[in-house]
């Protein structure tokens, strides 16, 4: 009897140390686990974008980039702290798949989680494109262009294709008037073509009922009130101003007078260092010369302002024929309505430029 107790006790000595091992090893399982767990939730959950001063900053995403190529983009701007734990969660995730164009806000201190799920979904923010104040389709290329990524021979390409020009029923010489100056809002990655269909909208948009009711009044066409806008426009940069020359342009238009409008000449020259329309420049054979030909030049000779869009189909018709820029050079106008009056409200303007020996 006591031979098998003895025996029976030594099999239980046995056993106590097989356990501790066996919880010692459980242990360490646990603790590795959570360290794997802490490390993955830090990888997944702690901030790694670090951006300028702690402010938000932006980044454009290119069409058909790659995630090389967006990798490149963050972290030549230096927002990625842990760039490994960026690449190994954008492949867990899928996003080397998924990459989507666009200009993206980046907050700071955001996780590789946050900022990988916005670049992945797409959730650009758009942009506030403005142009104003602009000649013809190619500088407006080249403004637009500098503000989406569109470049500027893709969108004039756009313009002057034959679709575009079929689609609005307008010509080389007059499709500037579809491009309204404002500021919109569009996405940056916009192609050129969808930037070029926005802008028709707009101008759709903007020519309602109302507006065509008023170009029909003054018996003029949509591209000949804009054509008329764009000499208002360069007449002078005051807009309290405008509706009166408006007045002025369209009253010789009704009576079948020539305008004789300087900007049209100046148009033709293309020389802004000009500052004194000559007898020989208004004898250039141009169909733009508007002291050689009746009627309204061919097209626009810029892209004019809503206000001297609005000038035109609100103008004020007091009877004005003629005005003339006011000889204290302040960039206002003295109007008359006779050519006497007219001639001699030149004659002092003349005099002023001669006194600042402004010959040309």
């Amino acid at each position: 009897m006591a031979f098998y107790h003895s025996k029976f006790a030594s099999k239980r000595k046995k056993k106590k140390p097989l356990l501790k091992y066996l919880f010692w090893f459980l242990i360490l399982l646990i603790l590795a686990g959570a360290a794997g767990g802490y490390l993955l939730y830090n990888i997944i959950f702690k901030p790694n974008v670090w951006t300028p001063d702690g402010k938000s900053t932006t980044i454009n995403i290119p069409s058909n980039s790659d995630f090389e190529d967006v990798s490149t983009i963050l972290f030549e701007k230096g927002l990625i702290i842990h760039r490994n734990n960026f690449i190994w969660l954008s492949k867990k995730k899928n996003y080397p798949n998924l990459i989507k164009s666009g200009h993206y806000i980046i907050e700071n201190n955001i996780s590789n989680n946050k900022l990988i799920n916005k670049l992945r979904a797409g959730d650009q923010t758009p942009i506030n494109i403005i142009f104003n104040n602009i000649k013809n389709i190619y500088q407006l290329a080249g403004v637009v262009s500098k503000q989406i990524e569109a470049d500027s021979s893709s969108i004039v390409n756009e313009i002057l294709s034959p679709e575009f020009l079929t689609k609005t029923g307008l010509t080389k010489e007059n499709i500037e008037i579809v491009f309204i100056p404002n500021t919109y809002e569009i996405y940056w990655n916009t192609s050129a073509k969808g930037f070029v269909n926005r802008m028709y909208e707009e101008y759709q948009s903007y020519w309602n009922v109302s507006r065509r009711q008023k170009a029909a009044e003054l018996n003029l066409t949509i591209p000949e009130v804009v054509t008329l806008a764009s000499i208002v426009e360069k007449e002078t940069n005051k807009d309290t101003e405008k509706p009166m020359i408006a007045g002025v342009y369209v009253n010789r238009l009704q009576k079948g007078w020539r305008l004789q409008a300087d900007p049209t000449i100046l148009y033709i020259l293309d020389d802004t260092s000009i500052k004194r329309v000559l007898t020989k420049h208004t004898e250039i054979d141009s169909p733009y010369n508007t002291y050689l030909y009746g009627g309204l030049p061919p097209g626009p000779i810029c892209i004019p302002s809503l206000a001297s869009v609005n000038a035109v189909l609100n103008n004020l018709n007091d009877g004005y024929l003629y005005f003339c820029a006011k000889d204290d050079l302040s960039g206002y106008h003295v109007f008359a309505r006779s050519n006497a009056q007219h001639n001699r409200n030149a004659r002092k303007y003349q005099k002023a430029l001669n006194k600042l020996k402004i010959y040309k």
